[in-house]
């Protein structure tokens, strides 16, 4: 253990504050994990637990192999990972699981080990990594909008249109972020205003083309975003949506100190409360001061990542910290939000507390990158203080060498034959011979 520990490289504050956020999971996700238990009748408390827990295993397994790896690897991997996610989404919109007859399908059924992976989170790292190596192999380049709309904007938009019948909010959010990478990435904002128009242009013929086949199974979810951004925006009485409403009721119970570990009550009536909203639930348990400790974390870890792109000695791993660091403190935002009503339900988890597999192995991926790129600048210091180390010994075999010929030659001069006798012997011939 103590090896392993050793051995791992890059950010040490962020590894810390990911051990405090994976390890404080566990409490919530225990205690909410009755819902599925004693309500839905799935498994057992101890069994979630040990899920969980091999989840989390699993994702610092997949830091620790990603962080190890050069980071420029990922300029290739991303490359070949466009073609791939889309048709895992093509394969996830017909053959997904649905949730409810509704088209959700958002998750795939991995072969043989019986575990569900969500293809839109694996979707998003791979063109956050694609659009930073795009804007850094641009960035002190004259190109066209053409140019850019044909490499930078077709397949983002396609991956994007392939996520978007299933998960609005997950390709709200994506379109957001890449809009701010781009724009730190100083793409032209003539050319930002292009496709601003165009994504908005996009938006608008899907809803009007739903509206014409509103029995088509590809915009059935049309209906279910509408309904959430009325409820949002109509604060008629008692229509809360039931989730929000249980949100409300459990942040209010938990008042300051919280009612304690495990004493929640509405986690057995909130829906997703160990995955949605269990950031309702770690308030309703720990209170407003649990609830505030998880903020601060995640503004903590925000505040590494703003550190972590400013070291960074290459645009790209500059452009990889903000493209995979910043969305996930953003996620967590919104999760957050959606709990006291700021926003209404997106689905957005909280990264590295909410229970999960894919979402959970993604966010490890994520991190992994941006640590690796924390190693990257760490091995340069280190390089260097070994560069300085090896110049100072070097300097100090040369003085000591120096030193070393300087006493020799002084015995030299002190063991000089003075002696006045010339060849044949005489000391007198040496003396008339001057």
């Amino acid at each position: 253990m103590f090896d392993i520990i050793g051995k791992i490289r890059g950010d040490k504050t962020i590894w810390a504050i990911v051990f405090l956020l994976a390890l404080v999971s566990f409490l919530p996700v225990y205690s909410a994990s009755t819902n599925l238990v004693y309500v839905i009748g799935n498994g057992t408390t101890i069994g979630h637990l040990i899920k969980h827990a091999i989840h989390v295993l699993l994702g610092f397994g997949i830091i620790y192999w990603i962080h190890k790896m050069p980071y420029h690897y990922f300029k290739a991997l991303s490359i070949f990972g466009i073609p791939l996610v889309a048709l895992l989404l093509v394969y996830t919109l017909f053959k997904g699981t649905e949730i409810g007859g509704a088209n959700a399908s958002r998750w795939i059924q991995i072969p043989f080990v019986g575990v569900s992976f969500q293809t839109s989170t694996l979707a998003f790292i791979v063109i956050m990594v694609y659009v930073a190596r795009y804007l850094a192999k641009v960035s002190d380049k004259v190109y066209s909008f053409k140019e850019s709309f044909l490499e930078l904007w077709v397949p983002v938009g396609g991956v994007l249109v392939l996520i978007l019948p299933a998960n609005f909010s997950t390709t709200a959010l994506i379109f957001a972020m890449i809009c701010m990478l781009i724009f730190i990435g100083q793409y032209p904002l003539k050319y930002l205003g292009y496709v601003l128009a165009m994504g908005v242009s996009a938006m608008l013929l899907f809803i009007l083309l739903a509206k014409a086949f509103p029995d088509n199974k590809f915009f059935s979810r049309v209906n279910t975003w509408e309904n959430r951004i009325e409820r949002f925006t109509k604060d008629t009485p008692n229509e809360d949506d039931y989730q929000i409403e249980k949100a409300k009721i459990a942040i209010a119970s938990g008042g300051v100190i919280g009612l304690g570990a495990g004493k929640s009550v509405q986690k057995n009536f909130l829906p997703q409360s160990s995955s949605d909203f269990i950031f309702a639930i770690i308030v309703e348990e720990w209170g407003l001061v649990g609830g505030l400790g998880i903020l601060f974390l995640y503004l903590l870890l925000f505040f590494r990542f703003v550190i972590a792109a400013h070291k960074a000695n290459s645009l790209f791993g500059k452009l990889l910290v903000v493209g995979l660091g910043f969305p996930m403190i953003f996620q967590a935002m919104i999760n957050m939000a959606v709990a006291v009503e700021l926003l209404p339900v997106t689905g957005q988890t909280l990264p590295l507390i909410s229970s999960g597999g894919s979402s959970i192995w993604m966010t490890c991926i994520a991190l992994g990158i941006i640590i690796n790129v924390t190693k990257k600048e760490e091995e340069i210091a280190e390089e260097i203080k070994d560069k300085a180390r090896r110049e100072a010994a070097l300097q100090k075999l040369i003085d000591k060498q120096l030193e070393e010929e300087n006493e020799e030659e002084e015995i030299n001069d002190s063991e000089e034959d003075y002696s006045i006798q010339d060849k044949t012997g005489n000391p007198m011939n040496a003396v008339l011979n001057k």
